[in-house]
């Protein structure tokens, strides 16, 4: 593959071979971050269980203290009378049959998240075939099919995130921006992964967390030692 010559530079400063402190590993993400934009910073959580199995699902949402740094638009399925309700609460869209219409048949996705009540699940399960595969489909588990609906929306804009493993075993999540500096990074990892340790499957044996990975959206990678959060 391919690596620029501000990749290469940062990559001096990181040992792979080291799994560092937390805090150390945000200060050189930080430092290592070189694109004129304000680079993503992702956490990469590798777990010691098989996604094959329901019982050893890993799922969840959180609101990270420090947000994601990044503006996120929300589609609300709701009944008319609480459309207003979503709108004030800070939904970019909201409503009913002619939203999933749009969707069907528009192909419209100006949105990052969708929520909705569960009395509008007869409406949205329709769209399982087009949400799902995209990872739009809303659910309880994530907080998306919710009857609060103001309280959903204004936490999703807050910074409220869902985590879930992938087909190899990994979840992946935006943890904040490389403005944040160290210390907002650190906060919100502290969030995520104490979240994903009290989400561990009673079925899960052996080493829970293999693996805890940071890095900027053009960053090389930096480990951690996420063992230290399981003591």
């Amino acid at each position: 593959m391919f690596r620029g010559k501000n990749y290469k530079e940062s990559a001096k400063l990181i040992d792979r071979s080291i799994q560092y402190d937390a805090m150390d590993a945000f200060d050189l993400v930080v430092k290592a971050s070189k694109a004129k934009f304000d680079e993503t910073v992702e956490l990469h959580v590798k777990l010691g269980v098989d996604s094959r199995h329901a019982d050893q699902q890993v799922r969840g949402a959180i609101v990270l203290p420090n947000g994601t740094g990044r503006s996120v638009k929300v589609l609300a399925f709701c009944k008319e009378e609480r459309i207003q309700e979503a709108l004030d609460a800070g939904a970019d869209y909201a409503g009913g049959q002619e939203l999933a219409e749009k969707i069907q048949k528009e192909n419209f996705f100006d949105f990052d998240v969708v929520i909705a009540t569960p009395d509008m699940m007869s409406i949205v399960g329709r769209l399982g075939k087009i949400l799902g595969p995209k990872g739009l489909m809303p659910t309880p588990k994530a907080g998306t099919v919710t009857p609060n609906l103001a309280q959903g929306i204004k936490e999703i804009k807050a910074g409220k995130i869902e985590y879930r493993l992938d087909k190899t075993n990994i979840i992946h999540c935006p943890i904040g921006k490389v403005s944040f500096g160290k210390e907002k990074l650190y906060e919100n990892y502290i969030a995520l992964i104490g979240a994903i340790i009290k989400a561990k499957p009673a079925a899960a044996k052996g080493q829970y967390i293999k693996s805890c990975v940071t890095a900027s959206t053009m960053g090389p990678g930096v480990k951690i030692n996420a063992a230290k959060q399981m003591a």
